[in-house]
């Protein structure tokens, strides 16, 4: 149920040398939502994000996944329990084709060794899968491209169904339309709706548009603590919210 929380943190703090860039957050994520972490550049979103994946430790606090205590964890337990990331900028191998890089995601996930020197026969096995996730995110006719020639919204799909191949229970998508002209922007909104069947997501998203039109529940961060949190509707009338993005109430 969406009410019920797949992850939850409890006074999750994070200080660099008496910064303080992450303020005793208390997050819920509903199961099975698509929930958002918005906020003025320098709030601290990429930096909650760094601290569920355990890229960076918290200084103090508590992260729970599932109800299990996921705090202490290294980022490959915190994968294999089921969370995975994107990030800003595409994380995907360059020189390899669309079907390399979606069948790369797809051998981690069966527990198999990295196997580039292998032949490519002996890893045929995984291209049906391989061609399945890249029709899921649109990519049916790129499975032969090469990445660094693909348009950089393509790019972006390629990440998602990536992250597909490892079978996510929680999807962290930071700043997923970043860089994107109107008509990408729209693929990948459409897309995430799509995925997200299943599944729950957490993203960080500078485009307010793709956040009303996707997200369950919103958010806001403001200098590393959370200003207010609720539907678009509601976090969208708050003078607050309004002055934290313009500098002055509205």
């Amino acid at each position: 149920m969406k009410n019920t929380p797949i992850l939850q943190t409890d006074a999750l703090t994070k200080e660099f040398r008496g910064f303080t860039a992450v303020d005793d957050v208390n997050l819920k994520v509903g199961r099975h939502s698509i929930h958002a972490l918005i906020g003025p550049n320098g709030a601290g979103k990429t930096t909650v994000f760094n601290l569920l994946t355990k890229f960076l430790p918290p200084t103090r606090g508590q992260i729970l996944f599932n109800g299990n205590d996921i705090t202490g964890q290294k980022p490959v337990q915190i994968a294999r329990a089921g969370i995975v990331r994107s990030f800003q900028i595409s994380a995907v191998f360059p020189h390899l084709t669309a079907l390399e890089n979606v069948r790369v995601a797809l051998q981690r996930k069966t527990g198999a060794i990295w196997q580039f020197w292998r032949a490519e026969n002996t890893l045929n096995t995984l291209n049906p899968r391989a061609e399945e996730l890249l029709a899921k995110v649109g990519l049916e006719n790129f499975s032969h491209s090469l990445v660094a020639d693909m348009p950089y919204g393509r790019k972006r799909a390629l990440e998602i169904a990536t992250t597909l191949a490892l079978e996510p229970e929680l999807m962290l998508l930071d700043e997923p339309t970043q860089g994107m002209g109107r008509e990408d922007v729209a693929r990948i909104t459409a897309l995430i709706r799509e995925v997200s069947g299943g599944r729950t997501i957490l993203m960080v998203e500078h485009n307010l548009g793709v956040v009303a039109e996707l997200c369950d529940r919103i958010t806001v961060l403001q200098r590393g603590a959370i200003l207010t949190e609720g539907s678009y509707e509601e976090v969208s009338c708050d003078p607050r919210v309004k002055e934290a993005y313009m500098g002055k109430a509205a």
